[in-house]
């Protein structure tokens, strides 16, 4: 079969899968934006590169132990109010980082924003939701493209955002999630 004849015969996007790759492209590109000025940002309040070190690691602590917390809870109460809360929460942990003011203000705001990144693991459980088996591979192919954009896009986003301040693209990133 010809490359032309495969993309004739594949189905079409289900229902919901584009707001579903939006949420997760633009968490993603929230988290991206934020990379690039983390570091510097922390240093405003004394931290060193440990403490640096520590405040990228605290984001994927609480992504590792909120993930199957917040997919249960999928599980009980639906795909779709876990991934607004959770959009929620990463507005919140942005604003806070944003608006600094002290070190443990920053690690605060990153761990209320690693818990709220865990909607990932609940994004996939939506795509396998409304996805045939035969089309899961392909779609959560996609969705790992959401992850790429974000992390092409957001860096390049927040580079531009911190010309405004390093407080900046923490702010961006919370609207992003707000949106």
């Amino acid at each position: 079969m010809s490359s032309a004849e495969v993309g004739s015969t594949r189905k079409p996007l289900p229902p919901g899968f584009f707001a579903i790759w939006s949420t997760v492209a633009l968490d993603l590109v929230g988290f991206g934006i934020v990379v690039p000025i983390l570091g510097r940002y922390a240093e405003r309040y004394g931290a060193n590169g440990f403490a640096v070190g520590m405040l990228f690691a605290s984001f994927s602590l609480a992504q590792l132990i909120f993930a199957p917390i917040l997919g249960r809870l999928s599980d009980r109460i639906g795909r779709k109010p876990v991934i607004m809360l959770s959009l929620l929460g990463t507005a919140v942990g942005s604003f806070i980082t944003g608006a600094g003011g002290a070190l443990w203000v920053l690690f605060l705001g990153r761990v209320i924003d690693g818990a709220s990144g865990a909607s990932v693991a609940v994004a996939q459980g939506a795509i396998t939701d409304v996805a045939e088996p035969e089309d899961r591979p392909r779609l959560l192919g996609l969705l790992g493209a959401a992850f790429g954009i974000g992390f092409v896009v957001g860096p390049a986003l927040g580079g531009l955002a911190s010309l405004g301040g390093e407080h900046v693209p923490f702010f961006v990133a919370g609207t992003l999630a707000l949106l």
